[in-house]
């Protein structure tokens, strides 16, 4: 098929956010409006965390697999499951069914996240120039933080009007709005006259790091996919409970508790997009993975201070941290796999990272919600998180101290 003259448009770049957000949107909605969901309900914060680890749960077992389905399908036909899946998740949601029914709520939403990454993935690799390819990933895969951003700021001012299952009804129209406008773009844009396909760095020059040594692909795979694990962890422990923490323990309105989650999202979309225009300028995933550890355990810290002192200034802070570091991990882990990985098997090594990350997220918000409902409280939450926090960095300095020995075999 033969190229288009000059860039794809703002237009695919566009649907590449739309695609990647709009699974998580009913998961970040109800984290926002928690406090009202558990009173709703009549459930446990430990009940309210499971939703979290159904949708995540079922993310996980999809990407891992589907991994390879989604390599043999056209990038349309996954769109179509993509946006059809997380309409049917909000949809079901409006429904005031009761507990078991957002629970299976929660599950299509999670399957619904089987499949963005790999297919946007796949689109950049084949529809997009190199030069362009990396920087792309940094904005596309900001869509989980513009998906936390649209629901922490959405969902409560809709719950304050038509209740939060009205709400999930309103974002079950927008995905299907969404759905429409992204197969048009899509059906627009030719595939380039001849897709990438050697595996390895991309030369310098191209958006790659051109220092970066030769790296084993299957255990880079599976080294991304452990570190997307244990990030996760503490990335949805503290997504799911922020809004709860801010309202219970400091006192904010159900809006203002929203309005931290928000805050946290907008700063991730800003920190999602500058990684990845580092990692187009030619930094290595390794390094950056460590100071991303290194902040994010900083933050998990100012959110202990932030109980101890119920000082409100200290929460935006730690909100801050998180928001710069541990939701900027995602674009790390996918700019290193388009780095490194054929298009044609970009399918797959994206659905085990990523299946990896969702296994994380399917533990820290279970995790996060026993120890908040016992006698510990955010304290012991917190303090988990924090470890999590650390093992990220143990993990991260092993790779770093890898790639260096690597480096020195390479100059003898």
């Amino acid at each position: 098929m033969t190229a288009r003259a000059g860039r794809p448009g703002y237009s695919l770049l566009a649907i590449l956010l739309g695609a990647v957000s709009i699974g998580p949107l009913l998961t970040y909605g109800l984290s926002a409006v928690s406090e009202l969901v558990i009173s709703d309900l009549g459930i446990s914060e430990a009940q309210f965390g499971l939703l979290a680890t159904v949708c995540f749960g079922a993310g996980t077992i999809g990407n891992a697999a589907f991994g390879r389905f989604t390599d043999r399908q056209p990038d349309g036909r996954l769109l179509i499951v993509v946006f059809s899946l997380a309409t049917v998740a909000l949809l079901l949601a409006a429904i005031p069914g009761g507990y078991p029914l957002l629970l299976v709520a929660s599950g299509v939403a999670g399957l619904a996240q089987s499949f963005p990454n790999g297919v946007t993935n796949r689109i950049l690799a084949e529809r997009v120039p190199m030069e362009q390819r990396i920087g792309w990933i940094g904005i596309k895969q900001s869509g989980v933080q513009v998906s936390q951003l649209v629901a922490s700021l959405g969902f409560p001012a809709l719950a304050a009007w038509i209740g939060w299952h009205g709400a999930s009804g309103v974002g079950a129209v927008a995905a299907v709005l969404l759905g429409v406008v992204s197969l048009r773009v899509l059906s627009a844009v030719p595939l380039l006259s001849k897709a990438p396909s050697s595996v390895g760095p991309t030369p310098a020059g191209a958006g790659a790091s051109a220092t970066e040594p030769p790296t084993n692909l299957k255990f880079l795979i599976y080294a991304l996919a452990a570190f997307g694990f244990i990030n996760g962890m503490g990335v949805q422990a503290t997504n799911v409970y922020v809004s709860l923490f801010a309202v219970r323990e400091l006192d904010f309105s159900v809006f203002l508790g929203g309005m931290a989650a928000a805050v946290a999202g907008a700063i991730g979309v800003a920190a999602r997009v500058g990684w990845g225009r580092m990692m187009s300028k030619g930094m290595a995933a390794a390094p950056l993975l460590l100071l991303l550890a290194l902040m994010a355990l900083a933050g998990a810290g100012v959110f202990l201070a932030a109980g101890a002192t119920e000082s409100a200034a200290l929460l935006w802070l730690a909100v801050a941290f998180h928001g710069a570091s541990a939701l900027g991990v995602s674009v790390v882990l996918m700019a290193a796999v388009v780095r490194s990985v054929p298009s044609t098997s970009i399918g797959m090594a994206t659905g085990m990272v990523t299946a990896g990350q969702f296994g994380g997220f399917t533990i820290g918000p279970l995790l996060m919600g026993s120890l908040v409902g016992s006698a510990g409280g955010f304290e012991l939450g917190w303090t988990a998180v924090a470890g999590i926090y650390l093992l990220c960095v143990a993990l991260a300095t092993y790779l770093v101290m890898r790639r260096r020995r690597q480096a020195k075999k390479l100059s003898v």
